[in-house]
């Protein structure tokens, strides 16, 4: 699977993608479902964020934004990883706690 990169320069350019790109894989209207996310949390420090959508008939779509080296995994709604993305930037994940708290 080759890998893409993208700008992304802040939390909320994070979520659009995440939404759009996991919205596009199942052919669902990008914003008509809520996107969830959690920090994930390795040795009690903050290592990444888990976005998660549900979709109609129980669809279930998820990505994991791994902040040490800074890619986004995209999972279909079986569990197969369909895109992975390089972010040339991204905000420090320091700064997305500070936004979440």
């Amino acid at each position: 699977m080759p890998t893409e990169t993208q700008r992304l320069d802040d939390l909320h350019a994070i979520r659009s993608y995440v939404n759009q790109t996991l919205c596009e894989k199942d052919q669902l209207e990008t914003n008509s479902f809520p996107l969830y996310e959690r920090i994930l949390v390795r040795g009690g420090e903050p290592c990444g964020v888990y976005f998660y959508l549900y979709g109609p008939r129980s669809l279930c779509l998820t990505a994991i934004w791994e902040t040490d080296g800074n890619t986004i995994l995209f999972y279909g709604s079986r569990g197969e990883r369909f895109r992975k993305t390089q972010l040339l930037a991204a905000p420090r994940i320091d700064d997305v706690l500070s936004l979440s708290s």
